[in-house]
């Protein structure tokens, strides 16, 4: 009897081990809202204003760590005003790609992700709206293309989970108009595992 309880035991041991190193992998949906702020160090200042986002992830992970690439389409929204009280509402149309590493802590798919990782976002589109005396003399130029670095948090449960993070962005993302302007946002959104 007692071999036979120290075998069973070996095996769940073996069995809960083996499985903490073989990778799994993970696909799902995700979307949710942002609130984004362009920073900029010289004489304009600039208001939150939400947006949101929407697209896919994977995760394939190992051993307690974890690899989470993610595509989605976002739009980012800000309001800049100069010394003169004129305002410029910009919306940006990204596509954003993050590429996190990070751990869950939990076990049966319940439980809390910590994610890190540099994104890369491709600017599609930005439209800006002036105020009637603004006219073009507030109107900026974007790059195509930034980088900016997330730190989040997750919650799974089950085939569910709510993300936070905040983005800080260590590219600048204007050209002209807005030299020195960088994109920093919070998002919150949910996700849904398909497989």
């Amino acid at each position: 009897m007692k071999k036979l309880i120290l075998s069973a035991l070996f095996i769940c041991f073996s069995v809960i081990a083996f499985g903490q190193v073989l990778p799994s992998f993970q696909f799902g949906i995700k979307g949710g809202t942002n609130l984004s702020k362009l920073t900029t160090d010289n004489t304009l200042g600039s208001d939150n204003r939400s947006g949101y986002y929407a697209g896919v992830w994977a995760r394939l992970g190992a051993a307690g760590i974890h690899f989470q690439p993610e595509l989605y389409l976002a739009g980012k929204n800000s309001t800049l005003t100069n010394d003169a009280g004129l305002e410029n509402k910009v919306r940006l149309t990204s596509l954003d790609v993050p590429l996190l590493v990070g751990t869950k802590i939990g076990a049966a798919g319940v439980g809390l992700r910590l994610n890190t990782g540099p994104v890369v976002s491709f600017i599609l589109d930005d439209k800006q709206s002036f105020g009637d005396a603004a006219g073009s003399v507030f109107r900026g130029q974007f790059k195509n293309q930034s980088v900016a670095w997330q730190f989040g948090a997750g919650f799974d449960f089950g085939k569910l989970g709510v993300d936070l993070r905040y983005e800080t962005g260590l590219s600048k993302i204007g050209k002209s108009g807005y030299d020195d302007s960088r994109l920093n946002l919070f998002t919150l959104g949910l996700a849904l595992r398909v497989f």
